[in-house]
């Protein structure tokens, strides 16, 4: 029992990608007029001695290339979060996700995503998804956007369970996102996902991820996250709701 408290207080300090089944695309965008590479990456690391040694790491890398013609965007995202207590590996969750974003005109950009995912917390063994579709925006101003988005996604997923289930879908995946800039130091973005299966409306997941940054200097910003997630038939006993709630330090190169 020990163990677990002392886990559960080191998982408390994770970053918002350590539980989440879903990425937050919308909070990785940068928003710059500039083109070229753009990118950021954290870490945290962590070593308890008492009465058992707990060792945590997490680890994040996020890359953003915008064309020369501003015509597309790429979007690079990693993470990889691992905790040992004694001599047995307690939790391990790791994720890849590629996105290409082209513009079509003013108000309309279309997406292409691939992402790989796994998940002890939620009992995923693995996740792959491959996915396409518009990304629309519907309001914009120097201090206030809004974007929607609808997208086809294929879902290959491996659940990990005794006996293990396999099984591929389709899913509708779509968001509404907000971004607002009440001073040029603070963001607030927040996003909210429905992503029901095609053939079985009632399997649905329903995701809300909000973060507030303020800069503190032109690379460090101090950030608060909120991550929660509704699942409503999740893998195996994993529950259908978690949710996380975090501060943080976040670079940017």
């Amino acid at each position: 029992m020990k163990k677990v408290i002392l886990a559960s207080l080191f998982l408390a300090g994770f970053y918002q990608y350590s539980t989440a089944q879903i990425v937050n695309i919308e909070n990785a965008r940068m928003q710059s007029d500039t083109t070229g590479w753009m990118g950021g990456a954290g870490a945290a690391v962590s070593l308890t001695q008492n009465t058992t040694k707990i060792f945590g790491t997490d680890l994040e890398a996020h890359l953003q290339y915008k064309t020369s013609n501003d015509q597309g965007l790429w979007l690079i995202l990693g993470n990889y979060s691992f905790l040992k207590v004694g001599s047995s590996r307690f939790i391990s969750n790791g994720f890849g996700h590629i996105r290409y974003n082209r513009k079509v005109n003013e108000w309309l950009r279309w997406e292409v995503f691939g992402q790989y995912q796994n998940n002890i917390i939620t009992q995923i063994d693995s996740r792959v998804l491959v996915g396409t579709g518009p990304r629309f925006k519907i309001f914009k101003t120097k201090v206030f956007r809004l974007y929607a988005a609808s997208l086809l996604m294929f879902e290959s997923e491996k659940e990990r369970t005794n006996p293990t289930v396999s099984h591929n879908d389709l899913r509708n995946s779509s968001y509404v996102s907000f971004t607002w800039l009440p001073q040029p130091n603070i963001e607030l973005i927040s996003t909210t996902f429905f992503q029901p299966l095609f053939s079985q409306f009632s399997d649905y997941r329903i995701l809300n991820q909000a973060s507030l940054k303020v800069r503190a200097t032109k690379h460090f910003s101090l950030s608060v996250k909120w991550n929660y997630l509704h699942d409503r038939f999740p893998a195996g006993t994993a529950p259908k709701t978690t949710y996380h709630f975090g501060t943080g330090v976040d670079y940017e190169f």
